[in-house]
């Protein structure tokens, strides 16, 4: 699937989304056009190419009108609502304002629909999670993962006062998400950043196995010495989160016990008994065992969930008073049967393909010595017109 990975070692703005998202190939022109929907009169994004300690970057100043006013969450929403936009874009970005005003509410202890946002820093709010929508939307993003979270460390001054980094909207928006701090001192995860990146990511961590098509850097404003305060975007393909990938064998449990003071009576019937509680194979192995006595290795394969019984009719039925258990992996040829028809009658083939392609065809002992007896024929004359047929039915599915 097509997959979006942040990397937060440097925290996260939307600004700095913004410029990832440039960087990583997302049209200037288009994403302008785009965010003209929303009828926001002056608006301009000014990115230019910096250098953060050593890494060529795009930088973005989201240039917005000044207007001394407040707007709530409702206003917000109906604003995007009545955009030139498309449905995923839109309930993307409703559902990122909606956890930063969820988040604003439950710090303040107020209802979300009271939560206000100061109109210059909505206008730039929403530049950023609508324009980092519809960037995800032109990348053709189908889901997202992100690193672990550098939040940054000290105090960041705010209308209310002094507060801890990070501050508390940002720890509210990152609940359940792993974060870490440095000596790097600053307010690195936005809340903007922070709820685009909860909104939108399935997974946090190591970069998931991934084909990477491209990388963009987005620079953050402030410049520290050694460290660039940049955010990386990657973009590729990967496994759907969540979704093993398909496995190329089973997993097995093979026993085995050797024995040297049981008669062959006793041993066939463990073989019996074997494939009635499940196993899928059952063999014996002669040896010479300790003393210069012959005995026999009894084998038995099976799938997990079978092992406690199987166990249990080895203890029971033979002489053994210990057993070897192992986990063991097989990989098996996909199987299809087929019907065949025969100058005997009716015979059933087994088909084994490997990645499309015919590997053998094989007919069903059963049917061969039933259709012997039935027709009074020796067995090999009935299998090799089986076979035959078996060969001819292969060549045809595999054509």
């Amino acid at each position: 699937m097509r997959t979006l990975y942040f990397d937060c070692f440097a925290g996260a703005s939307g600004n700095m989304i913004l410029g990832a998202l440039l960087d990583l190939g997302v049209d200037r022109t288009e994403l302008e056009r785009r965010l003209a929907g929303l009828n926001i009169e002056s608006f301009a994004l000014k990115p230019e190419t910096v250098d953060r300690s050593g890494i060529s970057s795009c930088h973005v100043n989201v240039i917005v009108p000044e207007v001394d006013s407040h707007r709530h969450l409702h206003h917000i929403e109906k604003m995007i609502n009545e955009a030139e936009l498309s449905v995923g874009v839109k309930e993307r970005a409703i559902k990122i304002f909606t956890l930063l005003a969820e988040a604003e509410a439950r710090v303040h202890g107020t209802d979300v629909g009271k939560v206000h946002f100061h109109e210059v820093g909505a206008l730039d709010a929403i530049i950023d999670i609508v324009g980092a929508c519809i960037g995800f939307e032109m990348l053709g993003v189908e889901q997202f993962a992100a690193s672990k979270l550098h939040v940054g460390s000290g105090f960041v001054t705010m209308a209310h006062g002094k507060f801890p980094v990070p501050p508390p909207a940002v720890a509210e928006l990152l609940k359940g998400k792993p974060i870490y701090s440095t000596e790097i001192e600053g307010e690195l995860i936005t809340p903007t950043g922070a709820a685009i990146i909860a909104a939108v990511c399935e997974s946090f961590g190591a970069i998931p196995e991934m084909s990477v098509e491209a990388t963009g850097y987005g620079a953050g404003t402030r410049e520290y010495k050694d460290f660039p305060n940049v955010l990386r975007l990657m973009v590729g393909e990967a496994a759907e989160f969540g979704k093993k990938p398909a496995k190329d064998h089973d997993d097995l449990v093979l026993m085995e016990t050797n024995v040297d003071d049981s008669t062959p009576q006793a041993v066939g019937f463990v073989m019996e008994r074997a494939f009635e509680l499940g196993a899928l194979d059952c063999w014996f192995t002669p040896v010479q065992m300790k003393k210069n006595r012959p005995g026999v290795v009894i084998s038995v394969l099976s799938s997990p969930e079978n092992r406690d019984a199987l166990l249990a009719m080895l203890f029971s039925e033979s002489t053994t008073i210990g057993i070897r258990t192992s986990q063991v992996a097989r990989v098996s040829l996909e199987r299809r049967i087929e019907a065949v028809k025969t100058q005997f009658g009716e015979c059933r083939i087994k088909i084994a393909m490997w990645e499309g392609s015919v590997m053998n065809a094989m007919p069903e002992y059963e049917d061969v010595r039933r259709l012997a007896l039935e027709k009074n024929v020796p067995f090999r004359i009935v299998w090799e017109a089986a076979s035959e047929a078996a060969s001819e039915k292969a060549t045809a599915v595999g054509a």
